[in-house]
């Protein structure tokens, strides 16, 4: 399963109250921090194409990779594409490795902030979609950035999914919600 909504929204909310309730969980974002941090070859990319300022001592700078590609659409997709397939990878190899378990997760959950805009919504068998109201996200996110310009509007992304919720309100309804959806997914 997937978890996917806009900047803001609560996505690493709705992961942990998944865990929290039986589910294995990954994030993607997690999984990208890992590339950045201990792949040579992402390490090196990174550096010849930003030069050294991007490489600190043993980790490479997120913050200032930020603010090269979060204003630079073709810098961007450089770096997606330089990515996305080794984020892919990973997942893969994670499920991989849950369903050779002797007694696998029922429920494994990826939380994938691009995952319609990647076309990778046809990895997974169910997707959830998690919105906040404009008011809500913009006092979770402290900095505005243009990421949120390519993302698909919410309401696409609600249509398109086997699950949303609409995360406004507190953690016990948003575990609440979670409940519902393993029990059903358990059924």
């Amino acid at each position: 399963m997937a978890i996917t909504g806009g900047i803001g929204a609560g996505k690493s909310a709705a992961l942990a109250a998944f865990g929290r309730h039986g589910a294995a969980t990954r994030s993607s974002d997690e999984i990208v921090h890992s590339l950045l941090s201990g792949d040579p070859e992402v390490r090196d990319a990174l550096a010849e194409r930003f030069g050294s300022k991007v490489i600190g001592p043993g980790d490479a700078d997120r913050e200032a990779i930020g603010r090269i590609v979060f204003n630079d659409p073709e810098e961007l997709e450089w770096l997606e594409a330089l990515l996305h397939p080794k984020v892919v990878q990973q997942h893969s190899a994670w499920r991989h490795e849950l369903a050779e378990r002797p007694n696998p997760p029922a429920v494994s959950v990826t939380e994938v902030p691009l995952l319609y805009e990647t076309g990778g919504d046809r990895r997974f068998d169910v997707v959830v979609v998690i919105t906040a109201s404009p008011e809500v996200r913009a006092a979770r996110r402290p900095v505005m950035d243009t990421r949120e310009q390519r993302l698909i509007p919410d309401d696409e992304k609600v249509r398109l999914a086997d699950y949303a919720y609409v995360n406004d309100g507190t953690l016990e309804e948003l575990d609440a919600f979670v409940a519902g959806v393993m029990s059903k997914l358990a059924a």
